[in-house]
C-alpha cells in the first residue's frame, strides 16, 4: 500500500524534497526518487509505495547481520522491501534492491504490517527486529511505525544500513533504534561515485553521528579485489573508525562474485587476514573477518588480557559460546563494549 512519506518537505516551487536519505531527491509530480519507492502524487505529496509490503523476511541469528556485540546468540526478525538509494555493482540482493528502478516503479511483496511483525516477535520470543535486505531508510515511515510499536512492546530495533541516513532521519529514529550495522563500502569517494552511486562523506558523518546518539554501532567493509583492498585504503578506514571509537567493531567481509561483478574473483583469504591485522595495528579493539570460517578471527577477545570472551564458529559466527559475566571478562573483569542484555 501507499502511505504518506512524511520525512519530506514541500518547496515553494511545488516540488518536494525527500529528507530520508542523503541523496535528498527533489521531485516533481509523478517522479520517483533514486530509491524507486518514494513518489510524488498528483496532490503534490510524497508517498512511500512499499508501506507494509515485505519483499523479504526471515528469522536469523543476530550474528548474521552481522552484530557480534548485541544480544549474542539470540534470534532476530529480519524484514525488508524492494528499492534502494544506491546501485552497488556488487549487490547480493539486486533482485529486490533494484527491482522498482528497473520496472518503472513497480513494487512487490507480501502484506506485513507493523502490528503483525511485532506480534510475531512477541509470540515467538524474538527479542529484536532488523530492517535489512535493502536500505531501510528508503522505507523510513514503514520502519519508523514498526520500531515505535516494537519499542512500546519491549523489543529492540536494528538497522542494517548503507549509512546514508540524513541527520534529520537518524535523529528521528534514534529514540527507537538500538543498534546499527553500517556498511563502509570503501574509503575513497571515487569508489562511491563509480561503483555505488553515492558519496563517502555522508557515510562517515552517519557513523560518527550514530555513535554520538548512543546507538550501538558496528561497521562492515566488503573487501573487493582490485577495488578497495589496498593496504593504504584499509589502513585509512581503520584509522577513521579508531578515531570515532576504538570499541566500535569492524567486520571485514569476503567478497564473492555477484550482480555486475560476476567476473571479479573472491577475496583472497590472505587479504582478509592482512586487513584484520591492520585494524588491530590501528588500535581497534574488536576486528572480525566475515564470509569466512575462521574461528580465531571471528571470536571476541578481552582488549586488556586477551582472554577469548566469546567463541564463534561457522562462516557467520553462528555457533556461539558466550563466556562473559555481566558483560565483563571473566578473567580480569574488564568491561567488554556492547549490548549484552
Amino acid at each position: 500500500m501507499e502511505a504518506l512519506a512524511w520525512m519530506s518537505e514541500k518547496k515553494d516551487n511545488g516540488k518536494v524534497l525527500c529528507k530520508a536519505c542523503a541523496q535528498r531527491c527533489v521531485l516533481d509530480k509523478g517522479e520517483l526518487g533514486i530509491c524507486g519507492i518514494r513518489r510524488v502524487g498528483e496532490d503534490g505529496n510524497l508517498y512511500l509505495t512499499t508501506y507494509g509490503k515485505a519483499a523479504a523476511y526471515n528469522v536469523d541469528p543476530v550474528e548474521k547481520k552481522p552484530l557480534f556485540h548485541f544480544l549474542p546468540n539470540t534470534p532476530i526478525f529480519s524484514v525488508g522491501t524492494v528499492g534502494c538509494n544506491m546501485s552497488c555493482s556488487f549487490c547480493q540482493n539486486a533482485d529486490i534492491s533494484q527491482y522498482p528502478q528497473e520496472h518503472n516503479g513497480e513494487v512487490f511483496g507480501i502484506d506485513l504490517m507493523p502490528e503483525t511483525i511485532v506480534n510475531v516477535c512477541k509470540t515467538n520470543n524474538i527479542p529484536s527486529i532488523a530492517f535489512t535486505y535493502n536500505e531501510p531508510v528508503v522505507f523510513f515511515e514503514y520502519a519508523y511505525d514498526t520500531m515505535k510499536l516494537a519499542k512500546e512492546k519491549g523489543l529492540r530495533n536494528v538497522f542494517v544500513s548503507s549509512g546514508y541516513e540524513t541527520k534529520e532521519a537518524l535523529e528521528t529514529l534514534a529514540p527507537y533504534l538500538d543498534a546499527m550495522n553500517i556498511d563502509l563500502k570503501a574509503f575513497t569517494d571515487d569508489f562511491y561515485k563509480k561503483i555505488v552511486g553515492a558519496r563517502l562523506k555522508p557515510v562517515l558523518r552517519t557513523i560518527e553521528h550514530a555513535r554520538d546518539l548512543g546507538i550501538w554501532t558496528e561497521v562492515t567493509t566488503l573487501v573487493i579485489p582490485g577495488y578497495n583492498d589496498s593496504k593504504e585504503e584499509l589502513r585509512n578506514a581503520a584509522k577513521f573508525l579508531a578515531s570515532v571509537d576504538k570499541d566500535m567493531p569492524w567486520h571485514i567481509s569476503r567478497f564473492f562474485p555477484a550482480w555486475k561483478m560476476k567476473d571479479v574473483p573472491p577475496t583472497p583469504v590472505e587479504t582478509l587476514k592482512r586487513a584484520y591485522e591492520i585494524g588491530k595495528e590501528e588500535g581497534l579493539n574488536y576486528v572480525y573477518v566475515g564470509n569466512l570460517d575462521d574461528e580465531d578471527r571471528e571470536s571476541t577477545y578481552c582488549p586488556n588480557c586477551g582472554y577469548r570472551v566469546i567463541d564463534r564458529r561457522g562462516h557467520i559466527g553462528q555457533y556461539v559460546i558466550n563466556n562473559l559475566e555481566d558483560g565483563k571478562c571473566p578473567k580480569c573483569k574488564t568491561e567488554i563494549a556492547g549490548v549484552w542484555k
